[in-house]
């Protein structure tokens, strides 16, 4: 104990106290780099805060150097001030160049502003999901299909940039797709990674439209890297298959005008004094969302297979 105490008395002590204090002040290059420190380390998070972070603190470092040089006249002080103004220069060099080679086209621009960056999803993590699907939108010219019901396999996943598209089974209406909503979001969901199908539903433009498509394959090896990808999908994914459910929820009527409710399938019940009550639905099946619905009009089941 007494070395311990010894050692830190000697930290300590070793040098003498400020008894006097200089009556001037520093130059206005001293303060200044105070300043940019200050300013400096305000900045954000993502790229344009690093930018931000490092071209402040840069120049405060520079400022620290010339002050260094020209008033103290000290080279251990110059020296450190000066070798962090490299890194830091270094730095701002080398986010610049990301920021550059994360640059995309103007409808991924538009479709990071409006579906990913609200979530949080940084450039990098958009542009490993955007060199997934090639970089490529797709268009399909009015009323031509993009899928067909009974012939189309499900082999891929889009996503609408622009357009309308109409939903039908067997010739009957059953919603819209509007930009911003995946296209075969139940075809995707219905089926596990090993196994295949085809579409239930025909799937018509109804505009001139344009979507994002990722090949199945290739987007299951970008979830197996990524995980993180993979859980942003699934909630982006179950948020519009609830979106397609409500759509039909709209359209759905159980005799005299009541609304049936896909969110309460095992408690709807209607007592009419003329009608005998109707019988609970036992459960909703799991399957595509977007199959007609059958027997709604004789009891309360929902048929999504």
């Amino acid at each position: 104990m007494g070395e311990n105490a010894s050692f830190w008395e000697s930290l300590i002590y070793a040098h003498p106290t400020c008894t006097t204090w200089k009556q001037e002040a520093e130059g206005s290059i001293y303060h200044l780099a105070s300043i940019l420190f200050v300013v400096g380390f305000m900045g954000g998070s993502g790229f344009f805060g690093l930018l931000y972070v490092f071209s402040l603190l840069g120049l405060g470092f520079l400022c620290s150097s010339v002050w260094a040089w020209l008033d103290v006249c000290a080279a251990d002080i110059f020296s450190w001030n000066f070798i962090l103004f490299a890194i830091c220069f270094v730095q701002f060099i080398y986010v610049t160049y990301q920021v550059r080679s994360v640059s995309f086209d103007r409808e991924f621009q538009e479709l990071y502003s409006a579906l990913f960056q609200p979530l949080g999803i940084s450039l990098t993590v958009y542009r490993k999901i955007v060199l997934c699907c090639d970089a490529e939108v797709v268009t399909l010219e009015k009323e031509h299909c993009y899928a067909m019901q009974g012939k189309t396999p499900i082999d891929k996943l889009s996503l609408l940039v622009s357009g309308r598209i109409r939903v039908t089974v067997d010739g009957e209406f059953l919603h819209y797709i509007f930009p911003l909503q995946f296209l075969d979001s139940p075809e995707w969901d219905s089926l596990r990674p090993t196994e295949e199908g085809i579409f239930q539903v025909t799937l018509t433009a109804e505009t001139d439209c344009r979507y994002v498509a990722w090949r199945r394959k290739k987007l299951y090896l970008l979830f197996a890297k990524h995980r993180f990808i993979s859980r942003l999908f699934s909630i982006l994914i179950g948020s519009d298959i609830a979106e397609k459910l409500y759509a039909l929820n709209d359209r759905v009527h159980v005799g005299k005008g009541f609304r049936y409710d896909i969110r309460l399938p095992n408690f709807y019940h209607v007592s009419l004094p003329e009608t005998p009550p109707v019988q609970p639905s036992h459960h909703l099946q799991r399957g595509s969302p977007r199959r007609k619905p059958t027997g709604v009009t004789n009891c309360g089941s929902f048929n999504t297979q």
